[in-house]
């Protein structure tokens, strides 16, 4: 680690940052302080990002951190919350599986994770190639997130922190993709959140709940 340029030090903090956030994303148990872990992740990856393009001059991840810092940070959250009050939406989050049991198998997903990461990181060039390992376990964490959660608005949140993992690697481990990609990932996230958005308030409306068991209801007659 000593080795290494403070740049690159930094991302590998900041790194161990966001995997620390996914941890306690995966145990929270409140849908106000998931949407605050959320735009927590938010902040870390759009210093990451800045720290990237600082340390590796690539210009067009300042505008990647700046897209970031604007969609993660402030829109997403915003809209989330808005959601949330329009819902009338307070509970806690109710999990398929115990806490402690989830936070076992999110253990033996990171080590999965870096055991995964390590033949594909021995083979980057980049300097930052060791947070491979942490972004694959951020996306294994939200994945799992969203499979243990009965209601519908934290497995999107799961699913939203899925995306910032995936960011995370290509920034980090690739220093980034072409800024027209990530401005056509930024664009369907939003469209993708409003329409999330509009299926929140039919379930409200048809079943008086977004817990998702619901909708095994909606069958076919025989």
């Amino acid at each position: 680690m000593a080795g290494l340029p403070l740049y690159a030090q930094l991302i590998n903090l900041l790194a161990a940052i966001l995997l620390l956030l996914a941890f306690a994303m995966l145990a929270q148990r409140r849908v106000l302080s998931l949407i605050d872990l959320f735009a927590a992740q938010g902040v870390a990856l759009t210093a990451s990002t800045a720290i990237v393009a600082w340390g590796t001059g690539q210009t067009h991840l300042w505008f990647s951190a700046a897209l970031t810092l604007v969609l993660k940070v402030f829109v997403l959250p915003w809209i989330l919350y808005r959601l949330i009050r329009r819902l009338d939406v307070r509970w806690d989050v109710e999990g398929m599986v115990n806490i402690p049991t989830t936070m076992l198998i999110g253990i033996v997903l990171v080590v999965f994770s870096f055991n995964l990461a390590y033949p594909i990181s021995q083979l980057a060039s980049t300097v930052t190639r060791s947070t491979l390992g942490i972004a694959i376990a951020c996306v294994m964490l939200s994945f799992l997130m969203m499979i243990t959660r009965r209601k519908a608005i934290p497995q999107v949140i799961g699913f939203l922190s899925m995306e910032n993992g995936l960011f995370f690697a290509a920034t980090s481990a690739t220093y980034g993709m072409p800024m027209v990609v990530e401005l056509g990932i930024a664009l369907d996230v939003l469209v993708g959140m409003v329409i999330l958005g509009v299926f929140f308030f039919q379930i409200r409306e048809q079943f008086d709940s977004l817990d998702l068991k619901h909708l095994e209801k909606l069958k076919e007659p025989e």
